[in-house]
């Protein structure tokens, strides 16, 4: 059977008829006529997201249903692709969350068509206090290749990509081992000097995790961490746009040093996101503060404890605050994440074609062009979430 989509192409603003069967794109038409105020693209990818709507995959007692409901909470808000984050703990509670979410994969069909894969982000961080951010010091530990090996076993090889600060005497031997097998590296938390940054890179890392953010309050003008990612153009990078993490200026500033192709814009939320403001336990017992604007700290602090909105925000504020335009905002979260993975065109969130796997985001822009509602989403053929 044949469904039809109708919208704007977000290539080019024009008309377009999208014929999905058997969870394939099955042909594209150019219609007359098409609903002027919704837009269809690629399915759009999440590669950075620890929980959603009090499921918490990170927790090791939540199970599989922790990713389960991570994932259909994010229907809601057009991602059709998502890495689940996993961050640092002990070896033992990253490898139960492993195989959790690799339960939830095998259980359910359309949670497997959502689950790109597994971001180990951590334990291999910088211990300083501000890099480090909220992870807790106790699980922090030096790269190892073997114990890796365990955390993929875990995950039944569904580990796609690993965040790591450069700063470890072995990093460059990690990087490269994992680069063989597959995997993403990215630099992230990190403390790391500009000549450890380097060698990560020659190494074969190619991302940088929520580059501006797991920093210290004050940094040395320059050079400093922040800088060598930004410049070196091996490195594409995540931004998390929620307006909390980065302010306008600097939202505006990151884009044009990486350039659209480079900048990918993640939500990182926690579980806490989609909840109501008030305070909350992590279940690690860190205690956080969720306020009404959407800001997440720690309790009784000014820091920033973890990201709660959504990523349609986060695109909405590319096009206010970064300036681009909303087909360049869109490409953020649809084919630069693909690319950075390796996913493929045929996997459907790099472009419409013909053959493409059926992942469709379907949204309205609301005056004055810069908020977005989320219309209909749809994984593989299945629409899992219409706007009504």
């Amino acid at each position: 059977m044949i469904s039809e989509q109708f919208g704007r192409d977000i290539e080019t603003g024009a008309p377009i008829r999208v014929a999905v069967a058997d969870g394939k794109v099955v042909s594209l038409g150019r219609p007359d006529t098409s609903p002027e105020d919704i837009w269809i693209s690629p399915g759009w990818l999440d590669i950075q997201v620890n929980g959603y709507a009090g499921h918490d995959p990170n927790d090791p007692e939540a199970g599989a249903v922790a990713t389960a409901g991570t994932v259909q909470a994010l229907w809601r808000y057009g991602v059709t692709g998502t890495l689940i984050t996993i961050c640092t703990a002990s070896e033992a509670d990253i490898i139960k969350a492993c195989r959790a979410v690799a339960d939830a994969c095998d259980a359910d069909h359309l949670v497997n068509a959502s689950v790109i894969g597994i971001h180990v982000e951590g334990p291999n961080i910088s211990p300083e206090d501000g890099p480090r951010g909220a992870h807790p010091l106790q699980h922090v530990r030096p790269p190892d290749v073997a114990e890796f090996m365990r955390w993929q076993e875990a995950a039944r090889g569904r580990i796609r990509m690993v965040t790591l600060s450069p700063e470890y005497p072995g990093a460059p031997d990690y990087v490269h081992a994992l680069v063989a097998d597959g995997i993403v590296v990215s630099i992230g938390h990190t403390a790391a000097d500009s000549e450890q940054i380097r060698a990560v890179t020659d190494a074969g890392a190619t991302y940088s995790t929520h580059l501006g953010n797991g920093a210290h309050a004050t940094i040395r003008r320059h050079p400093n961490y922040v800088w060598d990612q930004l410049a070196d153009d091996r490195l594409s990078a995540g931004f998390i746009f929620d307006g909390h993490h980065l302010p306008p200026a600097v939202m505006r500033t990151v884009v044009r040093a990486k350039g659209v192709e480079r900048t990918i814009l993640v939500s990182d939320a926690v579980s806490m996101a989609g909840q109501p403001p008030g305070r909350y336990r992590l279940f690690d017992g860190i205690d956080v503060e969720l306020r009404r604007d959407g800001r997440l700290d720690l309790a009784g602090t000014p820091l920033l404890a973890g990201a709660t909105t959504a990523l349609p925000t986060c695109v909405g504020n590319a096009i206010r605050h970064a300036g681009v335009a909303v087909r360049d905002a869109v490409q953020m979260v649809t084919a630069n994440p693909s690319r950075i993975l390796g996913l493929g065109q045929r996997a459907g969130h790099e472009r419409l074609c013909e053959g493409m796997a059926a992942h469709l985001t379907l949204f309205r822009l609301t005056p004055p062009g810069d908020t977005l509602e989320i219309v209909a989403t749809i994984v593989e053929g299945s629409v899992v979430y219409q706007a009504t």
